[in-house]
């Protein structure tokens, strides 16, 4: 057993392997970027609010899927998560403390409006105006998501949701509200998160929610058509983003002066050989993940190889549609961590009733092969720059802000060494990116906290805090990443050994209970 006097040996020890460990000697500083570049963290309501029958709260597709035992390798839910509802002050001022320009975060349309369509719940009205009043008096931008993977139930129940298009009308109706109420203080509007991995995952391949899929996909679907679905619901979506951002350009620009954009999720996508055949499968990839939401955006149509591919099941827009789509975004939210190799694989056009997937006509194989989900993510800035530069030379130069780009570690402990690294990574080569021409406005790291995960639920983390989920008061606990952001959000760098072992003596209670193994490896 180890005496207060061999601890306090041991802890300065564990002090000093940290320091000399996380002493990585900057190339860059937060002097480096243009004054007005933002710098911000990001959650969302399901995965970090908690309170979910709270205060006239009714459940979203996010609430259904993870109770009904659909979690796959994980188990839990987002009933409590991480109580932001009840500890918002809290965050704010860590988030205030680290240095945050901006905070993301989404609305629960379920709590603020609990049917989807009708009254206003005035509990979840007066959480979202507390929590965006906390944010802007301590300086920090409140940057919010309309939908979040998390439709209200109801409207699931009463036309299955974004396969009808009775959704635009009540998805405008709902950012109406959002507008109207929050609109003075919040600047910038994403109304949808990762459009094209919702349309996917949860109606094509059925992995996630609502799970929708046709009978011959590998999960279990109780109802869906993967021939089909996908694309009615990212048609649905892209054509209520559009009339959201007509009534915002319409009803409060002039007097709001804020900005509409919608976030994707974007790949990197490098062809498996110099073949021509790999090379075009590279564009067609690109056409059907990213395009497929861009090209409406910018030209107000879907890409040709789409219209060629997929036929008669891709719904066309009208003219009408089409005049309101094109130019309805005043920026992309890009969400990054993954990059993959594209081979050509012409057979699958041969199935009938082919899915999504099978029109593509592709094959994906990760960089580097076989990560799994609770695997570090591999480092690859410069893929992501040259996505960025294609993405520019396809559809022009439009505003860009990195929503979500972190490190997955299944270790929670506050050792997180590898996400220091992966987010120094990123963020070191963004000068080279701006000075090359890309109009980033903005890096956002997910996630703030240990949060709620989409596909690994509290098994594997991205969190710069550390939340003990066990623990009846889920205190936040900083880990080495928190530390190394807020000193360089701080115009540090983390080479100075005062100011790290300042941050280990403040957080001793911590180490402490730490187990070092947890800490020294």
């Amino acid at each position: 057993m180890l005496t207060n006097s061999s601890f306090a040996v041991m802890h300065l020890l564990v002090a000093a392997i940290l320091i000399s460990v996380v002493s990585f000697a900057n190339a860059f500083t937060r002097s480096d970027f243009p004054p007005n570049f933002l710098f911000g963290d990001g959650t969302s309501a399901y995965q970090v609010e908690g309170a979910a029958d709270e205060d006239g709260r009714k459940p979203s597709i996010w609430d259904t899927f993870a109770h009904g035992g659909n979690g796959g390798a994980y188990q839990g839910n987002g009933d409590i998560a991480c109580d932001q509802y009840h500890k918002y002050k809290d965050d704010v001022k860590l988030m205030a403390k680290m240095g945050l320009d901006a905070y993301r975060f989404s609305i629960s349309w379920s709590r603020l409006i609990p049917d989807g369509i009708g009254p206003i719940n005035p509990k979840g009205l007066e959480y979202y105006n507390n929590l965006i009043n906390e944010l802007t008096n301590q300086g920090i931008q409140p940057h919010v998501t309309l939908n979040h993977w998390d439709l209200p139930q109801a409207l699931e129940d009463e036309y299955e949701g974004w396969i009808n298009r009775r959704v635009i009308k009540d998805f405008t109706a709902y950012a109406d509200v959002c507008f109207r109420e929050f609109g003075d203080r919040v600047k910038h509007w994403t109304t949808v998160n990762e459009g094209n991995m919702c349309s996917m995952m949860g109606y094509d391949v059925g992995a996630v929610q609502p799970q929708r899929c046709s009978p011959s996909s590998i999960f279990n679907c109780s109802k869906g058509n993967s021939s089909t679905e996908p694309y009615l619901v990212t048609h649905h979506m892209i054509l209520a983003h559009a009339s959201a951002a007509n009534l915002y350009r319409n009803k409060y620009k002039v007097k709001q002066q804020g900005f509409i954009g919608f976030n994707i999720l974007v790949y990197g996508f490098l062809p498996l050989t110099n073949t021509s055949e790999d090379v075009i499968a590279t564009k067609r990839a690109r056409d059907f993940f990213i395009g497929w939401y861009l090209n409406p955006f910018i030209f107000g149509d879907y890409p040709a190889i789409m219209k060629k591919n997929v036929g008669s099941r891709l719904p066309f827009f009208t003219s009408r549609e089409t005049n309101l789509v094109k130019g309805s975004i005043d920026f992309i939210g890009i969400n990054f961590y993954y990059a993959f190799h594209v081979k050509n694989s012409p057979g699958s056009l041969q199935i009938k009733n082919r899915d999504y997937k099978a029109d593509m006509a592709v094959e994906l194989i990760q960089i580097p092969e076989n990560i799994t989900l609770t695997e570090e993510i591999p480092i690859t800035p410069w893929i992501l720059e040259r996505m960025l530069h294609t993405l520019k030379n396809d559809y022009g130069d439009f505003p860009i802000y990195i929503h979500e780009n972190g490190q997955l570690l299944p270790s929670k402990s506050l050792d997180d060494r590898p996400r220091v690294e992966y987010i120094r990574e990123y963020i070191g080569s963004l000068p080279d990116m701006l000075r090359n021409g890309l109009d980033i406005r903005g890096y956002f790291v997910w996630s703030f906290l240990d949060v709620f995960e989409l596909q690994s639920g509290y098994e594997a983390s991205f969190g710069l805090y550390y939340i003990d989920f066990e623990d009846p008061t889920l205190r936040r606990q900083p880990k080495l990443s928190a530390l190394w952001y807020s000193s360089f959000l701080n115009n540090k760098t983390m080479d100075i050994d005062s100011e790290i072992a300042m941050r280990i003596e403040e957080n001793s209670s911590v180490l402490s209970n730490t187990p070092l193994m947890h800490i020294v490896t």
